[in-house]
């Protein structure tokens, strides 16, 4: 791809030292680019780094851009989102008694939920259960023994899976369950397995009598396509049980590995009715990858035509998912709204702080406000130049009053929110621009169920193995380290 690069950039280069109208025609249509990109409803930030990128070097800047505007295949893809999404609306419509439930306990929250609902199209639940996983290791056993009782399907869906003793023990259940007759299908992401499986591994899994898709297959094409990727982790058995959260399927996500000292990642377990909306995403996605033209039968999979448990749990849950290709930022957004109506603290686990402005402005007030914002963040980076990066942005939020605790062990991989003892997010959405513009993501958003004391619990907890960073920190850093940083913040939304 660098060579691809290259070749264009010095191709276009020599076009415009050849011929002097060239040189003005670019520097022409480097304006006009600038211009569209200012009126266009994106990011700001995205828009600073765009024109930077432009006004200074036009022929680089331009060809980018060209390479990296929004491709055919990603239009295409996003016509294939709406249409699956219009074929579900019936059996994806909020249950009345529940919505107005929540209205009368809290309208806040029910103003959350509601905005969940209309922008990500996924509605709210009752009668379900949580189960909270402060590691992997304790996740582990319990998705192992819930693959087990698997009896009509199980659908998996990860960005990144890894050979190793937590895969082997699941793709030997997968493998006998199939073989039982149960409906395995399992979706990974081309390019955050590109390193950890061989070439073409969803034939050797097909010859198991797993059905498998790779999601957005690498190329070495220059095409925006390529960083748009499938970073979901969603495990669902018989529309019963459900997993999600930050744990992908490799060993040291469990600690069966060390890669960065001990690995703090967290998940989730849901059993009950708010299984549904993770089952639809998956079928949708399911349905996208494969182009498939017929209509799906989704309520083939409705849990209640496998399950004769009855419900259980207590509060609100809503399972939702976000994607790059329209023009809404749910994931963002949901953050957002939690932190804007937050009364009593704001509690964060982040592997990355690469925050806009919105952002930025929303934990700045609401510390200003008097609320207890608190972050956490690995203190072993696992990509050095981003670790960098989320340090930049700790002096502005340390001098407004928000508290930053870097995570001493290992690294912190764990995306979470906890908010005044009643509302919570866990899921896969980190706080950078690629969770929150340019990947797809799931989170399960949760009002009043008895897991979010967990999830506090945690936290607290947690800070034990934390160092709180002081705003000297900050202000003490070399002066090459800062120039460094400033470099990265302006070209953030493009790293």
């Amino acid at each position: 791809m660098l060579i691809q690069l290259g070749w264009i950039f010095v191709m276009v280069l020599k076009i415009a030292a050849f011929s002097r109208y060239v040189d003005i025609f670019i520097g022409i249509v480097g304006v006009l680019i600038v211009l569209w990109i200012v009126n266009k409803e994106i990011n700001p930030s995205y828009k600073l780094a765009w024109t930077m990128l432009i006004l200074s070097l036009p022929i680089l800047g331009v060809t980018l851009y060209f390479l990296f505007g929004k491709s055919r295949i990603a239009s295409i893809m996003d016509r294939q989102f709406v249409k699956r999404i219009e074929e579900s609306s019936e059996l994806m419509q909020d249950d009345p008694e529940t919505v107005s439930g929540l209205w009368k306990r809290d309208p806040s929250a029910a103003m959350q939920s509601h905005y969940i609902s209309s922008a990500s199209h996924f509605p709210v639940h009752q009668n379900t259960s949580a189960e909270y996983f402060q590691v992997g290791d304790d996740m582990f056993p319990v998705l192992v023994k819930e693959l087990k009782q698997a009896k009509k399907y199980i659908f998996i869906e990860y960005f990144i899976i890894n050979d190793g003793v937590m895969w082997q023990t699941i793709l030997d259940i997968l493998e006998q369950k199939a073989a039982e007759g149960v409906d395995v299908r399992l979706i990974y992401d081309g390019f955050g397995c590109l390193t950890t499986l061989p070439h073409k591994y969803y034939e050797e899994l097909r010859k198991k009598g797993i059905t498998c898709q790779v999601f957005n297959p690498f190329r070495p094409i220059l095409n925006i396509i390529q960083n748009n990727r499938d970073h979901r982790k969603l495990c669902i058995i018989d529309g019963w049980v459900g997993f999600t959260g930050g744990i992908n399927l490799s060993d040291e996500y469990i600690n069966q590995k060390e890669r960065f000292g001990h690995w703090k990642d967290t998940a989730i377990m849901l059993k009950g009715e708010a299984v549904w909306n993770m089952t639809v995403m998956f079928l949708h996605m399911w349905a996208v990858i494969g182009r498939t033209e017929e209509k799906i039968d989704y309520e083939v999979y409705l849990p209640h035509r496998n399950h004769q448990e009855q419900f259980m749990g207590n509060g609100f849950v809503q399972p939702f998912c976000d994607t790059p290709l329209d023009e809404e930022i749910v994931g963002e957004n949901v953050y957002l709204n939690i932190i804007n109506k937050a009364r009593q603290y704001v509690y964060i686990c982040t592997p990355y702080l690469i925050i806009d402005n919105e952002m930025m402005t929303a934990l700045c007030l609401a510390a200003k406000n008097g609320v207890d914002v608190r972050i956490m963040t690995p203190g072993t980076p696992d990509k050095k130049l981003v670790f960098l990066l989320t340090q930049s942005y700790y002096r502005q939020l340390l001098e407004n009053g928000v508290k930053i605790y870097e995570y001493q062990p290992g690294f912190l991989h764990a995306k979470t929110f906890v908010c005044d003892d009643e509302i919570a997010v866990v899921g896969t959405i980190n706080l950078d621009y690629r969770s929150l513009y340019l990947h797809f993501e799931d989170g399960v958003w949760i009002y009043g169920n008895d897991v979010i004391w967990s999830m506090k619990e945690d936290f607290v907890q947690t800070l034990e193995d934390c160092h709180t960073v002081p705003l000297e920190f900050c202000k003490n850093r070399k002066i090459p380290v800062r120039i460094m940083q400033n470099v990265l913040r302006a070209f953030a939304p493009m790293l």
